[in-house]
């Protein structure tokens, strides 16, 4: 299931270009078309974890997958851009399904094999996730842009069943006397439309700053009404009570930060095949670049795994601080080295295992570091600081590309590579100050 729905999720980033020439889009719409299931990811995100906790992991992990089968059913059929976005509004559901997995994971296994079962959890959707991307452009290519959605769809329709009839069911371990935090639910919704609205909109500031000006403004409003609120409510969407804890503060902290870092190179990295410079670019075309991706695909699936042994071995701090200083050091070589294919290749694959090494680390110690009823809630926390993060990390490195391209050329400058990859570096790096204060080892 993991495979399946993180391959669905990522197969509209690839092909945006593609998207806009047969629905007659604007850069603008790709762009909101490209944030929306973001934006639905972080929303039900902790929705799912904490029902999850109260209801039992499988049986809100069965009805969620149901509603991105019918996302993913409604973007294959979709003849136009708004029946598009309402697929994608309902496939952002999937997001959901890794701290539901977790859940399940959890309940079924004891705390030794549940770290490790979790990191090949999350190395699947990884996995999934670049699959997805390698095999979007192909398929819309040759077959049709229905069909890059129609397939993923049907398998997770097919795992959603075979989950619902092979895996153990697990019991609700939390109380159902408190209702849903609507107030809750609402300011948090407007505050991450509004920051999606930002992060779109940030590279035309000089176009709009006034509409700019008063977005960042309605983001400071939500932001503090949300927290004042979450503080009263009986039973918060995301209890502030957890965000206290020292463990999970840090560990959304350093995933949001790693994954900025992981997300600029995961932007410029295809871009730089795809480019036509003078003396730097490759001008590799669709099924080229997939081919050169395929190592980090592969990088990332076992990146998983080996986060969870690791962890288990290890512990947080080290995994983690093995990849931020991984990461760096392939983001400054991407910086000083990039002049053939096999550059960008191995820095690639590095960064991918190295942010998954990470992040799993992260979702393993905060999914066994927290109460059994506590689990969902936590782990749904790291997820939304994952998604935040690329989205920021996303925006940003093409806010650098857009503002180094001249007018009238479709080139970027070569310097905005590598300043991108550079600030990555340095944004990666400052992780290694945080992860000083994880728990040098586990506990069981």
């Amino acid at each position: 299931m993991a495979l399946s729905a993180g391959a669905l999720e990522s197969v509209v980033s690839p092909t945006i270009p593609l998207l806009e020439r047969e629905l007659g889009m604007s850069q603008s719409e790709g762009a909101l078309l490209s944030i929306v299931l973001l934006i639905t990811g972080a929303l039900i995100t902790p929705l799912a974890g904490r029902f999850g906790d109260r209801y039992g992991g499988k049986r809100v992990l069965v009805r969620l997958m149901a509603v991105v089968a019918v996302g993913g059913t409604v973007s294959a059929l979709a003849p136009n851009l708004p029946v598009l976005l309402l697929g994608q509004v309902l496939q952002g559901a999937m997001v959901g399904a890794l701290p539901l997995s977790f859940i399940v994971v959890r309940n079924n296994l004891p705390p030794g094999e549940s770290k490790v079962a979790i990191g090949v959890v999350s190395g699947l959707f990884v996995g999934g996730g670049m699959v997805g991307m390698l095999s979007a452009g192909p398929v819309a290519e040759e077959l049709s842009r229905h069909w890059m959605f129609a397939l993923p769809t049907i398998a997770v329709a097919g795992a959603t069943l075979l989950v619902n009839r092979l895996m153990p069911a697990d019991p609700p371990s939390g109380s159902d006397d408190a209702g849903l935090d609507r107030p809750g639910l609402l300011l948090l919704s407007g505050m991450l439309v509004t920051l999606m609205l930002v992060l779109a909109l940030a590279p035309e500031a000089g176009s709009q700053p006034g509409v700019l000006g008063a977005l960042v403004v309605l983001l400071a409003v939500f932001a503090v009404g949300w927290v004042s609120v979450e503080r009263r409510a009986a039973s918060p969407v995301i209890d502030p009570r957890l965000l206290a804890r020292p463990a999970i503060r840090t560990a959304c902290v350093l995933t949001f930060v790693i994954c900025l870092g992981t997300s600029m190179a995961v932007y410029l990295v295809p871009q730089l095949f795809d480019e036509r410079g003078d003396g730097y670019g490759f001008g590799a075309g669709a099924t080229e670049i997939g081919f050169f991706l395929l190592p980090g695909a592969v990088a990332a699936t076992l990146a998983g795994p080996l986060g969870g042994i690791g962890d288990r071995r290890f512990g947080s701090r080290a995994v983690v601080g093995t990849g931020v200083v991984m990461m760096t050091v392939s983001l400054v070589a991407l910086a000083a080295v990039h002049t053939e294919v096999w550059h960008l290749v191995v820095g690639k694959a590095l960064i991918a295992l190295a942010n998954g090494l990470c992040v799993t680390a992260m979702m393993t110690g905060t999914a066994t570091a927290v109460d059994a009823e506590d689990t969902g809630v936590a782990t749904s926390l790291i997820l939304v600081s994952r998604v935040l993060g690329y989205a920021v990390g996303g925006q940003l490195g093409g806010a650098l590309l857009t503002a180094a391209t001249p007018p009238g050329s479709d080139v970027a400058a070569e310097s905005a590579y590598v300043t991108g990859f550079a600030i990555a570096a340095v944004v990666t790096s400052l992780a290694l100050f945080v992860a000083r204060t994880l728990p040098e080892g586990v506990e069981e």
